[in-house]
């Protein structure tokens, strides 16, 4: 009535050269295969053999294992964080154990089922993929305006390296790969805000060198109105302005008041319209804070390092008092006279780079309210136009003017576009004395991106609640622009960028697509392709 007492059934046995094998669900008396098996292993309560770790593949798996683990561990030691560690046991048994059954789908017995995890699984490994990819080594980035013209134009996109200048660890690590702060469709937040880690960059390839194209998180994208696409506190202060006049009320100019008068009052006139903009969701939609890594990226021109000292003059930009090279493709602003108000031909703006965008301010003229903003043209593009026989009749270059509201928007120091500064730009250990006469340049740093607590009460600057006189930086900080100097939203009207804001240098434009309908123009600018995407000055 034992194991031995039944007959095995050989008639399913072949031969296969010289040797008996059975056939795929015989049964395994101890572990013997085929006819003769010595009594000791056929022992009815052996247990089954594990898989073997070494022998035929086992070799190979350890191979692989070392490579992953080795490639692992570097990153670890490059990024910093230990906590890492935890999952080394399991890249051992994916290679060598195989205790968890990492493939179980693949079981199922559904057909339906296995396609449907096939999937599933193939879709997790590209996000995290992509995810580990885009947070550490690079990721594409499209130009949605014209603020680097011509040196970058509208419809490049671009490989961003952020090896160049090290990657930052993620501050808000629970988010959707592929997308910045809004998920598509749903319009809904693609990120979670716990947990939220401090900012850290690990080591990278150099650090940023003036005349950097770079691409940063918006430093006054801290706050949003979801509905509205532009400076949220240069918004809410235009709105302020409207409500005081249509109620009668006449603000003094700022220039007219003291640092502390000018610093209230546009406070006050900022509040006024926050209130309305908080109370027409269906205009602007709703107001949120967002953090540093899920701000918007935008993309200029480094012109100012931490610790110097920038001045504009008559459009030339000064460090320590020297004047700077202009980028070979900036532009400025002119008013275009024709002959005869001839419109400029298809195939001459195409040659020359001039977009539908600058086409449109061909008639711009000083005396017309709502089109005295001028055509943009390179200095090259202005000698062409001037060369072609009977099309030109003048250009004047535009100078200075009202444009928009300058850093910092508290306070007049009666600069303009042209003319700005000067101004110290922060480094990391920088001590300033704080004063009156500049409290209202660095009262952003020191609060927004150092996050202290500022306020200027009779006269004295006080710093988490304490009288304070001088103050030491605890980040660098930069000063960008772009290209196109009069059609550039940069740090003329927003201030410094900090270093946590830093994402990384555009490498290469790996494709250019036009959104110009100018037929003599192609759509797709093939010249373009593979082109560097950081000229330098």
């Amino acid at each position: 009535m034992g194991l031995l007492s039944s007959k095995p059934d050989y008639s399913k046995i072949r031969l296969n050269k010289d040797k008996r094998q059975p056939p795929s669900g015989s049964p395994r008396l101890g572990g013997v295969q085929g006819g003769g098996a010595s009594p000791a292993c056929m022992a009815p309560n052996r247990a089954p053999s594990p898989p073997p770790i070494g022998g035929a593949g086992g070799g190979y798996r350890w191979v692989k294992m070392c490579l992953a683990m080795a490639l692992y561990l570097a990153f670890l030691l490059w990024v910093k964080s230990w906590w890492g560690l935890l999952v080394t046991p399991f890249i051992y048994d994916a290679y060598i154990t195989r205790k968890i059954n990492w493939g179980w789908w693949k079981d199922l017995e559904n057909p339906v089922g296995r396609v449907i995890m096939s999937w599933v699984d193939a879709i997790v490994f590209a996000l995290v993929a992509v995810y580990f990819v885009h947070n550490f080594f690079f990721q594409n980035y499209r130009i949605p305006s014209s603020s680097l013209e011509k040196t970058l134009l509208t419809g490049d996109y671009l490989l961003v390296s952020k090896l160049s200048y090290g990657p930052r660890i993620p501050q808000t690590p629970l988010t959707m790969p592929l997308t910045q702060h809004t998920l598509p469709i749903t319009g809904t937040k693609s990120y979670l805000d716990w947990p939220h880690w401090e900012y850290r960059r690990v080591a990278g390839l150099g650090e940023v060198a003036l005349g950097d194209i770079v691409v940063f998180n918006y430093p006054a994208g801290d706050t949003v109105a979801t509905g509205y696409n532009y400076d949220f506190y240069d918004l809410c202060h235009s709105i302020g302005e409207q409500m005081y006049a249509q109620n009668g009320i006449a603000l003094p100019p700022m220039s007219s008041l003291s640092t502390e008068q000018q610093m209230t009052q546009w406070q006050r006139v900022y509040q006024a319209g926050k209130a309305y903009v908080a109370s027409n969701r269906n205009v602007y939609g709703t107001i949120t804070v967002r953090p540093t890594d899920r701000r918007e990226n935008y993309v200029k021109r480094c012109v100012g390092l931490p610790g110097q000292t920038l001045e504009i003059r008559d459009k030339v930009i000064l460090l320590d008092g020297q004047p700077q090279p202009q980028p070979s493709q900036a532009q400025w602003n002119h008013y275009l006279y024709t002959t005869g108000g001839q419109l400029l031909p298809d195939e001459l703006c195409a040659r020359l780079g001039i977009s539908d965008e600058d086409r449109a301010h061909q008639h711009d003229r000083p005396e017309m309210p709502e089109h005295y903003g001028g055509m943009p043209l390179t200095q090259a593009a202005k000698q062409a136009l001037l060369a072609v026989p009977g099309l030109v009749d003048s250009i004047v270059e535009i100078c200075d003017g009202d444009f928009g509201h300058l850093y910092p928007l508290d306070h007049d120091y009666g600069w303009t576009r042209d003319n700005y500064g000067p101004v110290l730009i922060p480094a990391k250990g920088l001590t300033i004395p704080l004063n009156l006469d500049n409290i209202a340049i660095y009262e952003r740093p020191i609060r927004a991106y150092e996050g202290n607590t500022l306020e200027v009460r009779d006269g004295r600057i006080l710093i988490n609640g304490e009288v304070a006189t001088e103050y030491t930086f605890q980040m660098d900080y930069y000063w960008m622009m772009g290209d196109n100097r009069h059609n550039s939203a940069d740090s003329r009207y927003w201030g410094f960028v900090p270093e946590d804001h830093i994402v990384g240098k555009p490498v290469f434009i790996w494709l250019s697509v036009s959104p110009d309908t100018n037929p003599a123009a192609s759509r797709y600018r093939w010249n373009r392709m593979f082109k560097s995407a950081s000229p330098r000055w």
